[in-house]
């Protein structure tokens, strides 16, 4: 083994004592005095110090000094923080081999103070990732990630070991996309999880991963993936600068980055997808698009995002395509009686009555004698108090939340009719359109107030109105752009070929064809594999 290593520090020409070997190690010097002040020096206790102060002696922070093999002149101190990492890796992989290690006590016997740094990183500690920095800034931010940092005396390196080891939740379903068909698995909130269940997706070395770190204070990990060969590079150069671009103190949630690399910050339409699935975010890449992930989030964003992927379901393409297309027309028929229904109402009951047919309005009059609002106040308050409702459910706990929404619906709904404050007809569309709006939870934020800003010129010209609004939320749809997609494509611009995928759901082996307009170069998915059927 002696033999072994002298060749070795003959081979690689081992600088001076203290000196690092890895990439930091080839960084230009810099005069600057900052740059200095960032360097650790070859003496352990005065790295101690400046680290000390750096984390300002935090209670979690751990200095674990000791004696390194058997000579009591070989002082080095190993730091991390208590509650990140995993104690029985740091004891079993790092501290025990450098301290009680006999079955190499003669090596370590003859090792002189040149050969430490290289034994320990190449031989002595079986850790499964080991890096060597000089940087008090690289030494800094890998301690507060949950590795730990080995500082020796006579060194102006640190080796850093990953020993990274904080609980998180398990992998489970997310509750926002449940399927009945399909996998059960979702993203939870350790990057290097979601990372995994994505790589068992797509087996391919063509699946590529960035990381970047962002905020100034947080220095947050963030991830964006896609598959080489099928993305377009401009988008991936475009995201990738708007991601370099972000300057902020904190990133705590894919929402940060959402609202900042979005085209239209001032619009209420998601320009940004998101999800909790690794299949739905494999999918997407498939697809030509890319995938942000974020640490401390089961969020990932997908982009580019367009209005149609609202009306799509990760279960659609498990099942059969007959049913899947009567599906997406309810959704349709949903988003339809979401926004327009009160508007609708609104506009007959106060402008049009001589459109609805007599039996009909003979009976919606009835029901509203006595009531001392005109139509559309009714219909605002009782949207209000849905909405109230609704929030109400959310935000306390799910036993307690469920118990209010059904009640309170029902007491409210009961006690407001008998009160001749709404009639029983406002009721049941308010409650339908309420109901039609949990059809399309993607467009949860949107939904709500285009509803309103078509209820208001319902209230002003009727039908007109109705009419007048649409007009004005059509043009916003077509003007606007995500990343460079039109957000109302396949429909505008038209495109026959990603129709199959829209308004009907094609059967699988028909769906040989990537979207045109996010990878036109690369469209082309693979021949069908429908087996042609056997002739008797």
């Amino acid at each position: 083994m002696l033999k072994r290593l002298r060749k070795l520090r003959k081979l690689k020409k081992l600088p001076a004592c203290g000196q690092p070997e890895t990439e930091n190690a080839s960084r230009p010097p810099s005069n600057e005095p900052e740059a200095e002040m960032n360097l650790l020096t070859s003496l352990l206790t005065t790295n101690l110090t400046v680290l000390k102060e750096r984390f300002q002696n935090s209670v979690d922070i751990v200095f674990r000094e000791f004696k390194v093999g058997f000579d009591p002149n070989k002082s080095a101190a190993l730091i991390y923080i208590d509650g990140l990492v995993n104690p029985e890796s740091i004891n079993a992989t790092i501290l025990k081999p450098l301290m009680f290690d006999h079955e190499r006590e003669e090596l370590w016997k003859e090792l002189n103070q040149h050969d430490l740094l290289s034994f320990i990183r190449d031989y002595a500690v079986p850790n499964n990732r080991v890096q060597e920095f000089s940087q008090l800034q690289d030494i800094t931010d890998n301690i507060l990630r949950g590795n730990s940092a080995l500082l020796l005396d006579g060194f102006n390196s640190a080796l850093i070991f990953d020993s990274i080891g904080f609980d998180s939740r398990v992998i489970q379903e997310p509750a926002t996309e449940s399927v009945v068909r399909g996998p059960r698995e979702g993203f939870n909130e350790s990057l290097g999880t979601n990372l995994s269940l994505l790589r068992r997706k797509i087996i391919n070395e063509n699946l590529i991963l960035e990381q970047l770190n962002l905020g100034t204070r947080t220095r947050t990990k963030v991830c964006f993936a896609y598959l080489n060969g099928v993305v377009n590079e401009k988008l991936v150069n475009e995201v990738r600068a708007r991601l370099q671009r972000i300057d902020v103190d904190g990133i705590l949630e894919s929402g940060y980055i959402e609202q900042l690399i979005e085209d239209a910050p001032v619009s209420i339409f998601p320009t940004v997808g998101n999800t909790e699935k690794p299949d739905i975010l494999a999918a997407k890449l498939l697809e030509g698009r890319i995938g942000i992930l974020v640490d401390g989030t089961p969020i990932a964003l997908t982009v580019p995002y367009i209005l149609v992927e609202a009306l799509q379901s990760s279960e659609d393409y498990y099942a059969r395509p007959y049913y899947v297309t009567i599906v997406r027309w309810i959704r349709i028929a949903s988003l339809m009686f979401a926004l327009f229904l009160p508007a609708i109402y609104i506009a007959i009951q106060s402008f049009h009555p001589d459109l609805i047919p007599t039996p009909l309005l003979v009976s919606m009059a009835k029901a509203r004698e006595g009531i001392p609002f005109p139509a559309y106040v009714e219909v605002f308050l009782m949207g209000m108090i849905f909405e109230i409702l609704r929030e109400a459910g959310i935000r306390m706990p799910r036993p307690i939340g469920q118990a209010v929404s059904i009640v309170g619906g029902l007491v409210i709904g009961e006690a407001a009719s008998k009160a001749n404050l709404v009639s029983d007809t406002v009721i049941i569309f308010v409650a339908l359109t309420g109901i039609a709006s949990f059809v399309i939870p993607s467009l949860g934020d949107a939904i709500p107030l285009s509803r309103l800003f078509l209820m208001t010129w319902a209230t002003f010209l009727g039908i007109f109105g109705i009419l007048m609004g649409s007009i004005i939320l059509l043009i916003h749809l077509v003007k606007l752009r995500s990343f460079g997609v039109p957000y109302m494509a396949p429909l505008a611009p038209g495109n026959l070929n990603d129709l199959q995928d829209v308004l009907i759901k094609a059967p699988t082996w028909a769906l040989n064809t990537r979207p045109r307009i996010l990878a036109a170069w690369n469209s082309i998915r693979g021949r069908s594999s429908r087996p042609s059927p056997k002739k008797k």
